[in-house]
C-alpha cells in the first residue's frame, strides 16, 4: 500500500482529488463535449503488427482500476480535476520511479471551456509542489507534441525548462510523434510552484 495515496489537493476553486469509478458518468461527458478538440494529443496503443487492427481502448472501469492499482503501488498519482465543483480534466503524476532517480512525468487533459482561466498551470503547480515537498521526488517532466501550443503555455507559464526532442517519443492520435521534453527538479523551485504561479499572475498586466 502507498501511504501517501489517496490525496486531496486543493488551492481556491481548483481541486486535484483521486479519480473514482462513480466519476464515469461525468468524465464521459467532459470527453464526449471535448473528442474534437483532445483526438491531436490523445495517447493510442499501436498494432501488434503490421496490417492488424488497432487495439481496444481500455473501457473507463479498467482505466480506473488500472490507475488506482498503480498508485496503491506508489507508481502513480492519478487525478481528476475540478473546478468550481465541476469535474474538468485529468492529470496523472506516472512513471514513477525512486531509488537514485525519484522522478516522474506528468499529463494532462482539460475542458476547453475553461481551457485559459489558469486551471490547469495551478493544478500541475499542486501536483508537483505536492511529489516535491510530501513524496521526496527530485524531479518531474512533461512531454508535449510540438504543434500542441495550449498545453506548452502550461509549462512556460510555470518555468519548465526545455530540454529538447525525443523523436517518435509516444503513439499519439494513430502515429508515433515527436515529443518536446519539459523539465523541473526540486532546487528550481524552493519556493514551490503554486507560490510561482501566484507571483507570475500578480505580475501580469491588465487585460492580458
Amino acid at each position: 500500500m502507498n501511504p501517501a495515496w489517496p490525496v486531496v489537493l486543493v488551492d481556491g476553486d481548483v481541486v486535484l482529488r483521486p479519480i473514482r469509478l462513480r466519476d464515469q458518468r461525468g468524465w464521459r461527458e467532459v470527453n464526449r463535449r471535448n473528442r474534437d478538440w483532445l483526438r491531436p494529443w490523445e495517447a493510442t496503443i499501436p498494432p501488434s503488427s503490421p496490417g492488424a487492427p488497432p487495439a481496444q481502448r481500455p473501457t473507463y472501469r479498467q482505466m480506473v482500476r488500472h490507475l488506482r492499482k498503480e498508485a496503491h503501488a506508489g507508481r502513480m498519482l492519478p487525478f481528476v480535476i475540478e473546478y468550481q465543483g465541476r469535474l474538468v480534466g485529468q492529470l496523472t503524476v506516472a512513471g514513477i520511479t525512486w531509488g537514485s532517480m525519484c522522478s516522474g512525468h506528468v499529463g494532462y487533459w482539460i475542458d476547453r471551456e475553461v481551457a485559459g482561466r489558469g486551471v490547469m498551470p495551478m493544478a500541475v503547480a499542486l501536483a508537483i509542489d505536492h511529489c516535491f515537498q510530501a513524496l521526496g521526488l527530485h524531479r518531474l517532466e512533461v512531454c508535449i507534441r510540438p504543434e500542441n501550443g495550449p498545453s506548452r503555455r502550461v509549462v512556460e507559464k510555470l518555468g519548465f525548462r526545455e530540454e529538447g526532442t525525443r523523436p517518435r517519443y509516444l503513439h499519439i492520435d494513430g502515429a508515433w510523434r515527436d515529443h518536446l521534453v519539459f523539465a523541473v527538479t526540486a532546487e528550481e523551485v524552493p519556493e514551490g510552484l503554486v507560490r510561482r504561479w501566484r507571483q507570475a499572475q500578480r505580475r501580469r498586466t491588465p487585460g492580458e
